[in-house]
């Protein structure tokens, strides 16, 4: 059974920094691509940063751009999302997203999500 089980999140005060983590297991890591999402209640879930397989490709949404960092581990099976510089908008549950392609049709295993709140 693919699992992505994530860990890291927690309370953070505004300009500060934080780490999540993303250990997959059960399917072959490192031939997909990972994404960080997050979503805040009542919006909607959007795309925070991906990484493709071989980690030659990082996009990042506008907002994380120069605070935050994706990277990958596939001797380990992890991906990393390095948040620097927090915002209490970037209060959020973030999910991991590990995305596969079979056939021409994308698939792909979500995370649980790890709460991130931005407070003073």
């Amino acid at each position: 059974q693919a699992h992505l089980v994530e860990s890291g999140g927690g309370v953070v005060q505004p300009g500060g920094s934080l780490t999540l983590s993303c250990t997959a297991s059960g399917f072959i890591f490192s031939a997909y691509r990972m994404s960080w999402y997050r979503q805040a209640p009542g919006k909607e879930r959007e795309l925070v940063a991906q990484i493709n397989k071989g980690a030659t490709d990082l996009n990042y949404q506008d907002s994380v751009k120069g605070r935050f960092s994706i990277s990958r581990d596939d001797a380990k099976n992890t991906t990393s999302l390095q948040m620097n510089n927090v915002k209490p908008e970037d209060t959020a549950m973030y999910y991991c997203r590990a995305s596969g392609r079979l056939y021409g049709r994308t698939h792909g295993y979500w995370g649980q999500g790890t709460q991130v709140t931005v407070s003073s």
